[in-house]
């Protein structure tokens, strides 16, 4: 080597030497951001907490290499008292993590342990505080675990039963309550869990976040059910919690052998739950569980059958239906939808609702479909009847004074039904129609009965509040002479109503106040053309002094004067009415049900209502679980 030569080297060796082996370069605060929170739960390594703690003692190249080993490790370190909290965060992510790798459920379940462990110390100052990131990452990882470990065969469902399940240091021996799967008159099965679902087709994904697996719960009607007067839907669904308790995890950590229970908590039950002294909420997710139930039920092929009268076989129209089961001290709200439409179309409102704790605790919702081509009077009735019905069946002997202060929600068509349920007609309907009193009217004891019955109308005493959504209540421009004619012939009418009619109509021509009116029975959408007799006549009626209602009126963003628009279907002056608590135009066309500002109203109007029954002294609100 020349003198040149070793010049080169001694001069390049002491710049390499002198060269510092850290680097700091500046990123995006986003990657930045990504990076520090990355986890098992959105990546295929774990988080650099854990990986810090298991790098500190000398294991994260062998976990990489020898990934069972290397936990078996760490949970000696943990059992013999070396280490910590932070083992046991280690534990619970890498486990996730390797059971998601190989698809061994016993990592899963031992992740499960390890969160729980982590979350519950056996020291109340190691309890990890709420601001520590951890503290939401190891509360996902016990809740995914849960879904994971008790998986079904298939992957699709999770299977809640009981038996000894396996751990890499052991069992877990697991009870379950068989009685916990009772809801109402129906059975929880085919529990799907909700963290895999992807949603389309809602405004918003509400998730609730806590402690437990969400799930959505199939509920089935058991043997003995009478689907047609059960106020839940046949093929209803239901957000539940599965939660695994453990019992004295540390010590089971220590000796191989845990015990636990797999509890379920309906949505409809409890928000919370009290673990090892701990009130904490429950994970649920009400928006996944709703979309869950409408992608798989019929509903949107009722719409138009519906209003034909031509409902498929088996489908025995109206109905009246619950999202939950009754439970008692909870103010009931009835919904009631559109012409050629169905409960379907309150999903987002009711999502939205549902979200608000507030009212999630005080209220309990409902919703009344039924051919939406009958006549209205007949459909009004139908609903008042089957509103005093089921509040009879619920609560027989009056004890729920919360039952009794219902609040009914009408869109379109279903506002004219929903005023029926709020007005004292006395003979002005029936003389909007007839020239001469029932008495003279040819008709069987029958149509007597029912006509009679549908238009000489009394408030129903236990509706406290009615709100109109984009209501006809003068008609639609939409409907005319053309429109009507199309729809009869299309139209099939109740066939007990039909019948009932023959002599009425074919000997009873002077007796109406309209000519017309004696040709045929009307349609819903002859009642809803302007200047139809009975329309009319409901128009000139007022709501029942003592109650109060509200007016959600859309009006296309097009028209400058609201009070010259309308919605493509209904104009503002006839949706409009005097003397309403409140009139909110939004700016919407005719289908406003899910328009934002239009269930921020609603929110607005169920908080008013409900802070008025409660300074009435009247206390609604959940029932604690035993």
């Amino acid at each position: 080597m020349t003198r040149g030569t070793r010049v080169v080297v001694l001069l390049t060796v002491a710049v390499v030497a002198c060269g510092s082996p850290i680097r700091v370069r500046r990123v995006s605060s986003q990657r930045a951001y990504r990076s520090i929170t990355a986890s098992a739960l959105s990546t295929d390594r774990a988080s650099e907490w854990s990986r810090g703690t298991v790098n500190e003692w000398g294991l994260l190249e062998q976990f990489d290499e020898r990934p069972e080993e290397t936990l078996a490790q760490l949970h000696e370190i943990v059992t013999s008292g070396r280490g910590g909290s932070h083992e046991l965060f280690a534990l619970a992510e890498l486990s996730l993590l390797h059971g998601d790798e190989t698809g061994n459920r016993a990592y899963d379940l031992a992740a499960a342990v390890y969160a729980y462990a982590f979350l519950f110390p056996e020291r109340s100052a190691d309890i990890p505080s709420r601001l520590d990131p951890r503290t939401r990452l190891a509360t996902d990882v016990y809740n995914r675990a849960i879904a994971t470990a008790f998986a079904s065969q298939d992957g699709r469902t999770v299977d809640l039963r009981p038996g000894t399940y396996p751990v890499p240091f052991g069992v877990v021996d697991v009870y379950v309550n068989p009685a916990e799967f009772d809801w109402g008159d129906r059975r929880l099965v085919d529990f799907t869990p909700l963290s895999e679902i992807e949603i389309t087709g809602m405004r918003n994904r509400h998730r609730l976040p806590g402690l437990g697996a969400a799930l959505a719960a199939h509920a089935i009607p058991r043997p003995d059910v009478d689907v047609q007067k059960s106020l839940l839907a046949p093929g209803a669904w239901v957000a539940a919690t599965a939660l695994l308790r453990l019992d004295d995890v540390h010590h089971g950590l220590a000796t191989g052998r845990l015990r636990g229970s797999l509890e379920l908590y309906t949505a409809s039950e409890t928000d919370t739950v009290t673990v090892e002294g701990h009130d904490l909420p429950l994970e649920r997710e009400d928006t996944a569980a709703i979309a869950v139930q409408l992608a798989r039920a019929p509903v949107w092929e009722w719409e138009l059958w519906g209003f034909l009268g031509r409902a498929p076989t088996g489908i025995k129209l109206p109905v009246l239906r619950s999202l939950d089961p009754y439970r008692p001290g909870r103010i009931p709200v009835v919904f009631v939808h559109g012409t050629q439409s169905s409960p379907g179309r309150w999903a987002d409102m009711a999502n939205d609702l549902l979200a608000d704790p507030w009212i999630r605790q005080r209220y309990q919702f409902f919703f009344f479909m039924y051919n939406t081509g009958n006549p209205i009077a007949y459909s009004g009735m139908l609903l008042r009847d089957r509103l005093t019905e089921v509040l009879a069946r619920m609560d027989p002997d009056g004890r729920d004074p919360c039952l009794h202060e219902m609040v009914v929600i009408g869109h379109s068509q279903g506002g004219l039904l929903t005023k029926l349920t709020a007005v004292d007609t006395g003979d002005r309907l029936w003389n909007a129609i007839f020239r001469v009193p029932p008495d003279q009217v040819p008709a069987s004891p029958e149509f007597h009965a029912l006509l009679q019955k549908s238009l000489f109308v009394t408030p129903l005493p236990f509706v406290h509040r009615v709100v109109f959504i984009a209501t006809p209540h003068r008609g639609s421009f939409l409907t005319g002479e053309f429109v009507n004619r199309l729809v009869s012939r299309v139209v099939r009418l109740p066939a007990n109503v039909v019948s009932l009619s023959t002599d009425t109509l074919t000997k009873g021509g002077d007796v109406f106040a309209d000519r017309q009116a004696a040709r045929k029975l009307p349609t819903a959408v002859d009642n809803m053309t302007a200047g139809n007799p009975f329309l009319m006549g409901l128009a000139a009626i007022p709501v029942a002094p003592g109650i109060p209602y509200h007016s959600i009126i859309a009006v296309k963003p097009e028209f400058q004067v609201v009070e010259d628009g309308n919605d493509g279907v209904v104009q503002y002056r006839s949706a409009h009415l005097d003397g309403a608590a409140s009139e909110l135009v939004v700016r919407s066309p005719h289908s406003c049900q899910a328009n934002p500002h239009t269930v921020q109203e609603v929110r607005r109007i169920l908080h008013l209502h409900g802070e008025a029954v409660e300074a009435a002294g009247i206390q609604c609100g959940p029932v604690a679980r035993p």
